[in-house]
C-alpha cells in the first residue's frame, strides 16, 4: 500500500492564468505521448522509455525551460519533469515536439504526492531549479525545501546521484545549505558543475541583480 503524502502543506498556489491556444492543443493533442498519469502503482521507467537509461527528475519545470535543456544536453538520459501549472506544461509539451525529443516525460502532479509512486534508489539525478522563495516569513513553512522532504526524495535517489538545487534568494539558499549539510546521506559536492539549463526565473533573477546561488549534493554510498 502506498503511504499517505509526506505533508499537507503545499509549496505553490494553482493559479488558473492564461493559456494560449497552442498550449491548450498540446495539452489536449501531445498529452497521450509525453504525458506519465501516477497511480497505485510504482512507475516502471524500464517500460516508460523502453530503454534503462539514467533517469533525470526536474522537480517544478516552469515553462520547461530546465527539463528541455536537460533532455537535449542529457541526450542518454531519461528526463521526467513534474509541473502543476497547466500553461507552462502545454508550452513544454508543444515544444519537446517541435525539438522531436523521445526522451522526455511530464506529470502533471505535486511532487509530494507522487514521490510514493517512484522506486526508491531509481534516480540518477534531482533537479530543483528556482523553486518559490516564499521570501515573507510567514510563509517559510511553504517552502519546498524541508528536512523531511529532502530526507524523502534521498530515498529515490541511488548512491552517488546528485541532487542539484538553485535559488537566487540568499535567505533561502542559507537555509537550503543548513538543511542539506544536516541530512547525514548527503555529502556537498566540491566539483564545479560548469553546466546546467538556465531559466526564465533565474534571469528574471539576474535582471533584479540576484545572485544565483547552486548547490550541489551528492548521495553518500
Amino acid at each position: 500500500m502506498i503511504p499517505k503524502p509526506l505533508r499537507t502543506v503545499r509549496s505553490f498556489v494553482k493559479r488558473q492564468g492564461r493559456i494560449t491556444t497552442a498550449q491548450r492543443d498540446a495539452l489536449n493533442n501531445l498529452w497521450p505521448i509525453y504525458g506519465l498519469t501516477a497511480s497505485d502503482s510504482i512507475l516502471d521507467w524500464q517500460q516508460i522509455f523502453s530503454n534503462s537509461a539514467p533517469i533525470i527528475l526536474d522537480i517544478g519545470f516552469g515553462h520547461g525551460d530546465s527539463c528541455l535543456g536537460l533532455a537535449q544536453h542529457y541526450c542518454d538520459h531519461n528526463i521526467v519533469g513534474v509541473e502543476v501549472h497547466s500553461p507552462g506544461i502545454g508550452h513544454c509539451l508543444w515544444q519537446a515536439h517541435h525539438l522531436q525529443l523521445t526522451n522526455l516525460r511530464v506529470l502533471r502532479e505535486d511532487i509530494v504526492t507522487i514521490l510514493a509512486n517512484i522506486e526508491h534508489q531509481s534516480l540518477a539525478k534531482i533537479y530543483i531549479l528556482f523553486p518559490d522563495p516564499w521570501h515573507k516569513k510567514r510563509h517559510h513553512k511553504r517552502r519546498l525545501i524541508q528536512p523531511a522532504f529532502v530526507a524523502q526524495i534521498l530515498s529515490k535517489l541511488r548512491p552517488r546521484g546528485i541532487l542539484y538545487i538553485a535559488t537566487d534568494w540568499e535567505d533561502y539558499a542559507q537555509y537550503i545549505s543548513t538543511v542539506v549539510t544536516k541530512e547525514k546521506n548527503l555529502q556537498m559536492s566540491t566539483q564545479v558543475y560548469s553546466w546546467r539549463p538556465e531559466t526564465k526565473y533565474e534571469r528574471r533573477g539576474m535582471r533584479l541583480g540576484h545572485t544565483v546561488y547552486d548547490i550541489v549534493c551528492i548521495k553518500r554510498e
